[in-house]
């Protein structure tokens, strides 16, 4: 690990916003799904949530820009229990679908903890998920276009989140759990050895100041078993 790029994963991980995401549902085609996830890590979003469409999730590898490495993506049966979970963690959900009365989207306060809702490219939002969400939004327009791709709609809504977010200070400085924050840091840092120890059921070694792992590598140098718990 070169301590430059250690610098830069942890730079980027106190930028983390640990609550604002989006949930997709069943958006099915991979470069939006994967234009989705590079938004959102641009913005600094941690997590994002998806409801497959009846193909699965499936990555566009160019258009991610390998942003899926940096934003978990947790994946839900069906569209009112993610929406259900998300609430219930504290998140307003805000459904990007143009009703008679869905407000300007700028309007919206994205300092507060938000999931931004987006539906499939031909459908949008459903009836269901819409009257599920606390709010639903409009991006004004004013040519012959009735809708915009759902990745720049996504785009327009996180980066309105993202400007709302850096003028209230939630950038300046990490706003994850000090535990969950060494956590993804060694995931970032040493994914293949993460996984690695994660199948043995093993703890996680303490990282020096410039990425190097601190005690006895003997013991992270052993195969993992065949069987083992995992976490």
């Amino acid at each position: 690990m070169l301590a430059g790029r250690f610098r830069r994963l942890q730079m980027v991980l106190d930028r983390r916003q640990p609550d604002l995401t989006v949930l997709m549902e069943r958006v099915n085609k991979p470069h939006n799904f994967s234009a989705i996830l590079r938004n959102c890590d641009a913005v600094g979003v941690l997590e994002a949530h998806a409801v497959p469409a009846e193909g699965g999730l499936t990555l566009h590898h160019e258009t991610s820009g390998g942003t899926s490495k940096w934003v978990r993506v947790h994946r839900h049966p069906e569209e009112l229990v993610a929406i259900r979970t998300l609430q219930e963690a504290g998140h307003q959900v805000v459904a990007a679908h143009p009703d008679d009365d869905a407000i300007d989207f700028r309007k919206v306060d994205f300092t507060l903890p938000t999931a931004i809702l987006l539906g499939a490219e031909l459908e949008g939002v459903s009836a269901e998920a819409r009257k599920a969400a606390d709010l639903a939004v409009r991006i004004p327009m004013v040519g012959m276009a009735g809708s915009l791709n759902v990745s720049v709609a996504a785009a327009l809504l996180l980066y309105e989140a993202f400007a709302q977010r850096e003028s209230a200070g939630l950038y300046e400085r990490s706003r994850l759990d000090p535990e969950r924050r060494k956590r993804l840091l060694f995931e970032w840092a040493y994914p293949r050895l993460a996984r690695a120890l994660r199948k043995r059921g093993e703890s996680y070694p303490a990282l020096g100041q410039d990425g190097e792992i601190l005690g006895s590598l003997e013991a992270l140098r052993k195969e993992p078993p065949h069987q083992g718990s995992r976490r």
